[in-house]
């Protein structure tokens, strides 16, 4: 097996639940994960921080920060996939999770295969950018996670009825660095990038660079989750074709369009929130759209590339 395959195998869950948490075990071990556990959400960053997974679940009722403040705070730090599990299912929360960062919104109970199956199609998704690959942890191999030394950086719990539980792989990588004193140090903005060259993808003065995943905005950059990056190469790719929401999701999934897999409601509602959110960052008003346009009853496209005459 080539040492590609052998990358980014560790996954951190936090799960305050011991039951959940040892379900969240087998489910990624038998993946082919190693696992850090731990039980609450500022432990969960700090984790996050020091093994830099591939995988990140992460609950929302948690001692500490809740899931959703921990979310915002892992982005800052990592584009680990952020799994989001969790007993809320109203609307406003799966927004409010994925403009937190989270990429898949699981409500509970779970079926483990299904979330087996969510996460295989998160990662048939490409990565932020190359160079997340090349400087994220390796480990030669995977398996079972086992009680081993922590990492050099502790990871302290805050006051709780049942202490944070770490357990590192044995196998697993070697924790990063962290600041002094376990501070989360946002990372450094990008420098000036002016579209020259490359393959930007434009729609009127909006920009998309494919390749390096830059998206700009009357020259401004904006940051955007993943999922909301996939979904808007996709809707500028395709111009003024319409994409239903269960086009979007099998897009999402790394699925072709002529396939057997199941969309469900609560597919197409995920892909509505990840439109609001998306649609909150372009400045776009879907009343009234500059950008993206709703063909009410079927989906999404691009607006014309004429500007309305006044």
């Amino acid at each position: 097996m080539s040492d590609s395959t052998e990358m980014l195998k560790t996954a951190v869950i936090v799960e305050d639940d011991p039951d959940i948490r040892h379900l969240l075990v087998e489910v990624l071990e038998s993946a082919g994960f190693s696992t850090v556990s731990v039980g609450n959400g500022i432990d969960g960053v700090r984790a996050v921080i020091a093994y830099q997974p591939l995988i990140t679940t992460l609950d929302v009722n948690m001692p500490g920060i809740d899931g959703f403040e921990a979310a915002r705070r892992i982005r800052q730090q990592s584009d680990t996939y952020i799994i989001m599990l969790t007993g809320l299912e109203e609307e406003a929360d799966v927004v409010l999770g994925l403009g937190a960062g989270a990429d898949e919104y699981v409500v509970k109970p779970f079926r483990p295969r299904e979330l087996r199956a969510r996460i295989e199609a998160l990662l048939r998704r490409p990565r932020a950018a190359d160079s997340a690959v090349s400087s994220a942890p390796r480990q030669d191999s995977v398996g079972p996670s086992f009680p081993a030394g922590r990492p050099e950086t502790p990871v302290t719990s805050p006051a709780s009825n049942a202490a944070a539980v770490i357990v590192p792989s044995s196998q697993g990588p070697e924790p990063h660095e962290s600041a002094p004193g376990g501070e989360i140090v946002p990372r450094s903005s990008p420098g000036e990038l002016t579209p020259t060259g490359g393959t930007w993808v434009t729609h009127r003065d909006l920009l998309l660079d494919p390749d390096s995943r830059l998206v700009r905005v009357d020259g401004e950059e904006l940051e955007l989750t993943r999922t909301e990056f996939d979904l808007l190469a996709t809707l500028m790719e395709s111009k003024r074709r319409v994409r239903s929401k269960a086009d979007l999701t099998l897009v999402l999934r790394g699925e072709s369009y002529v396939t057997s897999y199941f969309v469900g409601e609560a597919d197409k509602r995920a892909i509505e929130a990840h439109m609001t959110n998306l649609r909150r960052k372009l400045g776009d008003n879907p009343a009234n759209p500059r950008y993206i346009e709703t063909v009410r009853g079927v989906g999404y496209r691009l607006t014309s590339e004429l500007l309305a005459t006044p």
